[in-house]
């Protein structure tokens, strides 16, 4: 692992690290963000899961959340949305290809070799960082945005016991169900729907549910809320009657903006999770 860049960031250190990863066969780049607390010991994280187009830099820039995760001693740790490298295959639409993951596993060609964006956020991410800074591997948190929302919660469910709460802002909420999704996963995993269930949060949600609390924000000016059909994941948790808070946020979109104006809100509700309190 190399150390891309470090800043003192609210009393703590922003940083960038890169690495060759076995799991996506080519170099990543993530970002971690740990407050002052991690001086003295190991501190609980939250995870945020970016969305179309993002690498790890976006939401590290753009969401406002080193300063809330500050305040309640949490690491923040922002992975990239995508394998790298000359090498990985890619596709000239923005959703599709670098950039785009989807947060699975891919099995079909060209796209098994490298995307195995589900193995690298649920396996090889968290050994290398807890391996390396002083993060509790016990008390973990995710969250994410648009695809990143997608990938939060179809991770939470399908990880039971890993994290003590999900919540996501704009989710692709059904994706078997939506262009952005039917698109990717017939891409990655190939024509069998079957195979598709397990990376459909509103499925998983009917089916499962998520062992702990749940939140989700979805702006009612966002302009893909037709590809994000935040409904469907409202009726199966409803259906389920899943402990958790799914709201409709009046006049946001879909823009970083949106997501800065909630930041405090998830990181409270992650930290009254992670402390127990």
């Amino acid at each position: 692992m190399e150390t891309v860049s470090e800043n003192a960031c609210f009393g703590g250190v922003q940083g960038v690290y890169s690495h060759a990863s076995d799991v996506c066969g080519c170099d990543m780049t993530f970002g971690l963000f740990l407050p002052a607390e991690a001086r003295d010991g190991p501190v609980p994280v939250l995870w945020y899961l970016s969305g179309l187009t993002c690498t790890h830099e976006n939401a590290m820039t753009k969401a406002a959340a080193q300063g809330w995760a500050a305040e309640q001693g949490i690491a923040l740790v922002f992975p990239d949305t995508s394998p790298r490298g000359e090498d990985v295959a890619d596709d000239d639409a923005y959703d599709l290809g670098k950039g785009a993951g989807f947060y699975v596993n891919a099995t079909e060609k060209p796209w098994a070799p490298h995307y195995r964006m589900w193995d690298y956020v649920a396996e090889e991410l968290p050994t290398l960082i807890t391996g390396n800074f002083a993060i509790d591997p016990d008390r973990q948190a995710i969250t994410g945005h648009s695809m990143g929302g997608h990938g939060a919660l179809t991770l939470a469910m399908g990880l039971p016991g890993r994290f003590a709460s999900v919540s996501a802002f704009s989710p692709i909420c059904n994706p078997t169900g939506s262009d952005w999704g039917r698109k990717q996963l017939s891409a990655y995993l190939g024509s069998d729907e079957t195979r598709w269930a397990a990376h459909d949060a509103s499925l998983l949600m009917r089916e499962r549910g998520f062992d702990g609390p749940v939140l989700v924000d979805t702006g009612t000016k966002d302009q893909f809320v037709d590809l994000l059909r935040p409904e469907t994941l409202a009726e199966a948790a409803a259906a389920r009657r899943q402990q958790g808070s799914l709201r409709m946020q009046p006049g946001y979109d879909h823009s970083y903006f949106f997501v800065q104006s909630f930041m405090e809100d998830h990181i409270a509700f992650h930290a009254e999770a992670l402390y127990g309190v």
